[in-house]
């Protein structure tokens, strides 16, 4: 058996969805297929109950993309959908398929609509659109399994030395913090820390699993980067998320927001400090 889940927008939703898909494919013991944006596609070799990915761009989809999606939906197969897309087009093509029951908060196709939650960390605001087929959605309980040669690759290019590593990915613009302050914070810890080892990200374009064992290989991450956050709260690193407030990330030890209601410039690098415990 089987269930198609139709997840359009960027990488940071696509991560927000992973403990929904996997914990459907685990507790229903069902196959699964996913229909998302070409361009993050692979983000779903993270999740390796993903039997098939279907590349779809609602935005922009030509009709052979429709007529892909459509032979797709009409699989016997399928006992559910959970359509997290919108549109009439979307209904239509739904509403022709064979698929029992259809999950979705709004659209002429679904089955049965679901009240969205619109509070608390994101993946985990996807339980209404599961319970409906049993399954339970605990999301923080989520983590995610890597390659063994992912993560010896990753270990392999961790800076030398043997003192802790912090991973610092910036998200980049103008809304960001600013840059002297994570240059200014970086050396603080290493006066009270002198063995510390520092690493970015790795780039945009690298393989996720990849991404994810260099998240997984260090011992704190500090960003404000959606995908570097994401990622290190699925492999259970301790965190200190900037642009995050506190009700929007799982409620467990060595997970931390700041400045997710002020602008980030006016966290101060004695607030960083303190939320890695090092004040």
């Amino acid at each position: 058996m089987r269930a198609l889940f139709l997840i359009p927008g960027d990488a940071v939703r696509q991560l927000q969805t992973l403990p929904a898909v996997a914990a459907t494919a685990q507790q229903l013991k069902f196959q699964i297929q996913v229909a998302c944006p070409p361009s993050v596609s692979t983000i779903w070799e993270l999740v390796p109950e993903v039997e098939k990915v279907i590349p779809f761009n609602d935005a922009d989809a030509t009709l052979a993309d429709w007529t892909n999606l459509m032979g797709s939906v009409r699989d016997p197969d399928f006992q559910a959908c959970i359509n997290l897309a919108e549109g009439r087009q979307v209904d239509w093509m739904l509403s022709m398929s064979h698929i029992p029951k259809r999950l979705a908060a709004s659209g002429f196709s679904a089955t049965e609509k679901i009240n969205p939650l619109d509070q608390g960390w994101p993946p985990q605001r996807l339980a209404p659109y599961v319970a409906p087929i049993g399954v339970q959605l605990d999301a923080q309980a989520f983590r995610l399994v890597l390659p063994k040669s992912s993560l010896q690759k990753a270990a392999g290019a961790l800076p030398p030395g043997q003192g802790p590593v912090l991973l610092v990915a910036p998200n980049g613009g103008t809304l960001d913090w600013p840059q002297e302050n994570w240059a200014a914070v970086t050396q603080s810890i290493r006066l009270k820390l002198n063995d510390l080892r520092v690493q970015q990200p790795l780039p945009p374009g690298s393989p996720w699993s990849q991404r994810a064992a260099q998240v997984a290989s260090s011992d704190v991450v500090l960003a404000s980067d959606p995908t570097t956050i994401e990622l290190a709260l699925f492999c259970g690193v301790p965190l200190v998320a900037l642009g995050r407030l506190a009700e929007d990330l799982p409620a467990r030890a060595g997970v931390t927001g700041l400045g997710g209601a002020t602008p980030l410039d006016q966290v101060s690098v004695d607030n960083v400090l303190g939320a890695l415990g090092l004040d």
